[in-house]
């Protein structure tokens, strides 16, 4: 009888072992992209490094949009709360007032010796001089009973705003935690995009910079070679994407962003050297007189929805599900927008990134 044996361990070889290898650096893979580190194979692409800080970047710019709200609101709490303190200064001021008025009337009825009044008139020499005196007495009482309660009403106002202060400290406190954060979202995101193009050669790097949300359109490319500074726009044309404009204020908007080509992206700017997206949109309107919010999730309910079909030049276009990003429509299937760190305010097609809606102001 043939003896039972154990079987053999095979070594893993040729196409077994690549298989298994594949299979592990998928599983690397996947848990590098689960635990949100943003880290890449070292043997990425270019174009695989380049939709990975893509990614980065729209996410920096959605926490870059939230920053912006949670400051917008932190700013109206610091400004109700100094409104507050003001007022209740004012009002204990005026208490303070009324208080020295009163404790003048009491000094002066515990000089007197509260005597009663029918052994003054009995021992006054004239007695009709001292009931003209009575009756402004019991006036000046019934004055000072109106004083008193004037000093209640005003102490209970003054505990109203310091409850109210007290309250706007408790939305501003939050308010500066949100702050710091998105702040820190923000910077984790661009440091990993960072670390991703630091891989890269500076040939690789700039060909990323000139692709990276910046459009494909030979029209879009020769305008961003050409728009240098914002003051040296190069060829581009005002003229004809304003004169189509649905208002004169729309116009203005157009020109604006236009004069802002090449100006730097900066998260949380608002001009007018440099800007994030949505702080360029309301720079551009501001310059047109034209009050908007701070934030793209705002932005797009700040004034008519029209749909895709319908946009003017001075249309506000919006990018994800989310509504993170926003540009100025200008005609022609482009728009004026701040991209994100790695590119300046430039012209890009509009139908480079996920369309979400658009929203006409002027």
């Amino acid at each position: 009888m043939a003896a039972h044996r154990k079987p053999r361990q095979r070594s893993l070889g040729g196409t077994t072992a690549r298989t298994a290898a594949t299979i592990a650096l998928a599983g690397a893979a996947s848990a590098a992209a689960f635990d949100g580190t943003g880290h890449a194979d070292p043997r990425l692409s270019p174009a695989q490094v380049r939709t990975q800080v893509d990614t980065l970047y729209q996410q920096a710019e959605a926490a870059t949009e939230r920053y912006d709200g949670a400051k917008e609101q932190a700013d109206k709490a610091r400004t109700r709360l100094s409104a507050l303190q003001d007022e209740a200064a004012r009002r204990t001021e005026r208490l303070d007032t009324a208080r020295q008025a009163l404790g003048h009337a009491a000094a002066a009825q515990y000089r007197d010796g509260g005597i009663d009044p029918s052994v003054r008139l009995l021992l006054s020499t004239d007695p009709g001089h001292y009931l003209d005196d009575a009756a402004f007495t019991e006036r000046a009482d019934d004055r000072q009973a109106a004083a008193v309660a004037d000093v209640r009403a005003q102490l209970r106002e003054i505990e109203r705003l310091r409850g109210a202060a007290r309250a706007e400290t408790a939305t501003l406190t939050a308010r500066q935690a949100e702050l710091r954060r998105q702040q820190q979202t923000i910077n984790k995101k661009l440091g990993q995009a960072r670390e991703l193009l630091s891989r890269l050669t500076r040939a690789q790097q700039a060909r990323i910079a000139k692709d990276s949300t910046g459009g494909t359109d030979r029209a879009s490319r020769d305008t961003r070679r050409d728009a240098g500074p914002a003051s040296a726009a190069g060829p581009v044309s005002v003229a004809a994407p304003t004169a189509q404009a649905p208002g004169s204020r729309a116009a203005e908007a157009v020109a604006y962003a236009y004069a802002k080509l090449g100006s730097p992206y900066v998260w949380g700017a608002t001009g007018p050297h440099s800007f994030d997206c949505s702080g360029l949109v309301q720079a551009a309107y501001r310059a047109a007189g034209i009050s908007l919010p701070r934030t793209t999730y705002s932005q797009i309910d700040a004034g008519r929805r029209v749909s895709r079909a319908e946009l003017r030049p001075g249309d506000l276009v919006f990018f994800y599900s989310g509504v993170s990003h926003v540009g100025i429509y200008v005609g022609n299937g482009r728009m004026i927008h701040a991209p994100n760190p790695s590119a300046p305010v430039r012209l890009a097609p509009i139908d480079q990134m996920p369309f979400a809606g658009a929203t006409r102001v002027a």
